[in-house]
């Protein structure tokens, strides 16, 4: 099993940072690396159980992943891909944010554990701990930190 854990100062409130990601179908709208997404079968995107679909911007692709869970009050959420062109399988990850006190900032960590299915691990823990989660949190920050 592959672990992959990546952590962020956010220079903005944990609130104002939650509010921005907690909405499951809202990533190709702050994340450069996604576009196009929709819930299937109507749901809202913060609803349990819901299906977000959603393209690699680039060109790679669609990915489908499960909202598993969505705690406001612990800022956190935890997701699995159904379907998509990265070589994994038994994909869960978790986004959780904590309020920095001093300086109202927000600590951010996504992790993720799945089973690499092809190719070399290296290149794929790159692409999700670099270019979707780490890259994730430095958008973020530049959209949000500079406003706080």
């Amino acid at each position: 099993m592959t672990k992959i854990f990546v952590s962020a100062v956010i220079n903005a409130p944990v609130d104002k940072v939650w509010a921005t990601m907690r909405d499951f179908n809202g990533l190709p709208q702050w994340h450069p690396g996604f576009s196009r997404s929709h819930i299937e079968g109507g749901l809202r995107g913060d609803t349990v159980g819901c299906i977000r679909n959603f393209d690699i911007a680039d060109g790679g692709g669609t990915i489908r992943e499960r909202l598993l869970t969505l705690s406001d009050p612990d800022y956190t959420m935890t997701y699995s891909i159904l379907d998509a062109p990265l070589p994994v399988a038994d994909y869960v990850a978790t986004l959780k944010l904590y309020p920095i006190t001093v300086g109202n900032k927000t600590l951010g960590t996504w992790s993720a554990e799945f089973e690499v299915t092809s190719g070399r691990e290296e290149d794929v823990v790159d692409r999700v701990a670099n270019g979707t989660f780490g890259r994730a949190f430095q958008v973020i920050d530049d959209l949000l930190g500079k406003t706080s």
